[in-house]
């Protein structure tokens, strides 16, 4: 019987089981075997990560074949104007080739657990929050997106993936859910 697990991870983990520097890694939350990450976040993101043992249901949902949508909410330096936007939801250019075109709107700010440590905060500049879908997964694209239309990422979180979402969990809590999301 396949296994799928919802997992928050927390701000500061790596999405590996083993570290040898010594850095906070899955197996510091997570104590089920044969299981394993379908897709990644990076060390500074946070939010939902599923982990599964079937390597078909990994395949579909990290493989750009499939094209599964993802969903994040962004928190970034000042509020872009629509402008800006318009150019995430058309597909921006990366240094490593464009982007697929992404749904983006502009939120309140989501009901979140403080992160540790907390975001920087500077009064004089404001910030404003996003959410973000897209249907492919580079490294940082979401960051570099937002970089890329000058308006820096200081907190991201994924709560979404194709039919999964993160619900009530916080961060370092998991739940083995159905295959069919």
């Amino acid at each position: 019987m396949t296994r799928l697990v919802l997992f928050c991870k927390p701000y500061g983990v790596l999405c590996q089981f083993r570290d040898s520097d010594g850095r906070a890694t899955l197996a510091d939350y997570l104590a089920i075997d044969s299981v394993y990450p379908a897709g990644r976040l990076d060390r500074d993101s946070e939010g939902l990560l599923l982990l599964t043992d079937d390597g078909k249901l990994q395949q579909l949902l990290t493989s750009p074949h499939f094209k599964q949508w993802k969903s994040y909410w962004v928190q970034v330096e000042r509020r872009p104007e629509d402008a800006q936007l318009q150019r995430l939801r058309n597909g921006i250019e990366l240094n490593d080739g464009p982007t697929l075109p992404a749904k983006v709107r502009l939120i309140e700010e989501p009901p979140l657990w403080p992160r540790s440590p907390p975001v920087r905060y500077r009064a004089s500049i404001p910030t404003q929050w996003l959410e973000i879908s897209i249907r492919e997964g580079r490294n940082r694209q979401i960051r570099r997106m937002t970089a890329a239309i000058g308006h820096p990422t200081l907190r991201l979180v994924r709560h979404r993936i194709a039919n999964w979402r993160l619900g009530q969990l916080k961060p370092g809590e998991w739940q083995l859910a159905k295959r069919s999301g």
